[in-house]
């Protein structure tokens, strides 16, 4: 989830989001329609009594350049005629986005991070797709859905790649066909802003603010449009725009800075969002947007993490969803960032990097409040999985060990040692801004729970991240690993098949497949040909990805042969418009699906 600079194309003539309406031309002005109260939230029969689902009205004729797609998520649009507060806000935004905090670097221009396959795209309800190229294997019948940023709007300011609004691209396949789906997470923050026609909120923890004024200036119009009745913060901030998770019979979106968003999918392939989810008032603030499921217990593990103490919050949710009480980590070196951990039979480790929150430094320095520290010093720490506190937390110096994403973690039959498989960001001071300088190296680490001793070592010299195993393998020993290839990050050429059981001075590179010249994909996912088969190989199973060609401007679903040398691909769908550049994806199982139509 990491922005870039010097790679990106030129800035894009036109972007598929909708400007905000205008009301001082010359100003660029955008309309605001103030509510005399927050949104309301009303319960279904369906949802649980902490999923707040928000209110719908009937959608004013011509208010919306976008179809009026059908379903309760899709969320009729609304505008009002704009207050004179309204109007003001609206001037002094502008103000603030021209003169007082514009983007100073491309790393947060929305007319270079938003050019090529990263520009948004409209809503697409349920299209059936042609399957151009072999034939859709039955285990596929489900859905895979892919989330990423993807902003209604058309920014006004300085604007991060990770900033907008998450929006779910999903392909149902049932015998043989397929159909694309493509709907935004319904957010309280994507409604207030769909609502009111023009972008509300700044978004603070990538983009940041230039300095002193810029911060003063940004709080002081917030805490106005918040007195105003705009928006209520109390209701959630959060994108819900970077992974899925599965548990609990439920499906959730999420991202870091928020609760978990629950949704589900019709029978018509359909995406509906039910509303955020606090766990019966269990879950506060926010989680992680990488929960570890054990597919042995159907356990799910997460974290949260804060500029205040404590910096880090460990807790996990049994196999009916419920969430057990808070662990909270005090022993952390100041606030931390850590994005995903890992879990093994025993143990939740948690990597405490050289990237961490600083919002002082926005403040005064400006910039991101979140930033490297290449005097911290990276450990590694293990709490035993089912801790009721921190008093078993043991840290472990990992002096350069700075991964983003962690593959999986395993204990070694002695019970004294945990492996973990990471791509190691090399260096970490460009992981936000120049993401195309970074090297990702996939590394071996090695703890001695006895001796506190921490080995490490490559597996691959290629430039990798977002890489997945066979899930049934989460939490104990694998050795295949599928991996993108960044040429450069944050576009992904091909995928690589390692096999991380070979030793230190070997090659790991199992099987590759490159795209075709000028064609990118994401996150590939690892699908299980016979789910349930406690005899089948690790390998045996199908990699999926989507795949944009920006020769032609059109985008695929490639389905390939995790067992063979060169990842052979089984089928390609065409999809029926471009799929944008996203982050992580799931692939939901026909079985689930029916669960969440219940």
């Amino acid at each position: 989830m990491i922005s870039f600079l010097s790679s990106l194309p030129s800035p894009a003539p036109h972007s598929p989001v909708r400007p905000a309406q205008s009301f001082v031309p010359f100003l660029n002005i955008s309309s605001v329609r103030t509510n005399g109260k927050p949104q309301t939230y009303r319960k279904t029969a369906r949802a649980s009594s902490t999923t707040k689902i928000l209110n719908q009205s009937p959608q004013a004729p011509g208010s919306s350049p976008l179809p009026n797609v059908a379903g309760p998520s899709s969320g009729a649009k609304r505008r009002g005629e704009p207050t004179v507060p309204a109007a003001v806000f609206s001037v002094i935004d502008n103000i603030i986005n021209n003169f007082i905090d514009p983007p100073v670097q491309p790393s947060v221009d929305p007319r270079y991070v938003l050019s090529g396959n990263f520009a948004s795209v409209n809503e697409l309800p349920p299209t059936e797709c042609e399957v151009v190229e072999g034939s859709l294997p039955p285990c596929l019948n489900g859905a895979y859905i892919r989330n990423g940023p993807n902003p209604q709007y058309s920014p006004r300011g300085p604007y991060h790649l990770f900033d907008g609004d998450g929006m779910l691209h999903s392909i149902k396949i049932s015998q043989g066909q397929a159909t694309l789906c493509s709907r935004y997470v319904k957010t309280y923050r994507y409604t207030t802003e769909r609502d009111a026609g023009t972008p509300l909120h700044h978004n603070v923890l990538f983009s940041g603010y230039n300095g002193l004024t810029a911060s003063a200036a940004r709080v002081a119009l917030t805490t106005a449009r918040t007195l105003a009745g705009q928006f209520d913060l109390e209701n959630g901030y959060g994108l819900a725009n970077t992974s899925l998770a599965f548990f609990g019979n439920r499906l959730y979106a999420l991202a870091e800075s928020d609760l978990p968003y629950s949704v589900r999918l019709t029978s018509s392939g359909d995406i509906e969002t039910l509303g955020r989810h606090d766990f019966n008032g269990k879950l506060f603030r926010n989680m992680t947007a990488h929960p570890k499921i054990d597919p042995e217990t159907s356990e799910a593990f997460a974290f949260r993490c804060g500029p205040m103490p404590p910096f880090l919050t460990y807790f996990y949710f049994d196999a009916n969803g419920n969430k057990q009480p808070d662990v909270p980590i005090f022993s952390t070196n100041g606030p931390c960032f850590p994005h995903d951990f890992a879990i093994t039979k025993n143990h939740a480790i948690f990597p405490d990097i050289q990237l961490g929150i600083n919002p002082m430094k926005m403040i005064f320095g400006g910039g991101s409040p979140v930033g490297a520290d290449p005097t911290k010093v990276p450990k590694v720490g293990i709490i035993p999985r089912y801790a009721k506190e921190e008093s078993k937390m043991r840290w472990f110096d990992a002096p350069g060990f700075n991964p983003i994403h962690i593959i999986n973690a395993w204990e070694e039959e002695d019970g004294n040692t945990i492996v973990m498989i990471a791509p190691n960001m090399l260096p970490i001071e460009h992981t936000l801004e120049r993401m195309d300088l970074l090297h990702c190296l996939v590394e071996k680490v090695t703890v001695d729970l006895k001796t506190g001793g921490v080995k490490r070592h490559p597996i691959s010299v290629k430039n990798l991240d977002l890489a997945v195993i066979n899930p049934a393998h989460t939490a104990k020993q694998n050795r295949y690993v599928y991996a993108a290839i960044g040429d450069p990050m944050p576009k992904f050429s091909g995928v690589v098949k390692l096999d991380v059981s070979k030793g230190e001075s070997q090659e790991c590179t199992e099987g590759i497949r490159m795209y075709a010249p000028g064609c990118n994909g994401g996150e590939p996912f690892f699908v299980v040909r016979e789910p349930g088969n406690p005899d089948a190989e690790e390998d045996d199973g199908y990699v999926v990805s989507y795949v944009h060609d920006e020769n032609t401007r059109e985008s695929r679903f490639l389905v390939m042969d995790a067992k063979s040398p060169e990842l052979d691909i089984v089928a390609a769908v065409k999809l029926p418009r471009r799929v944008p550049y996203g982050i992580h994806g799931l692939f939901v199982r026909e079985t689930d699906l029916h669960k969440l139509q219940c």
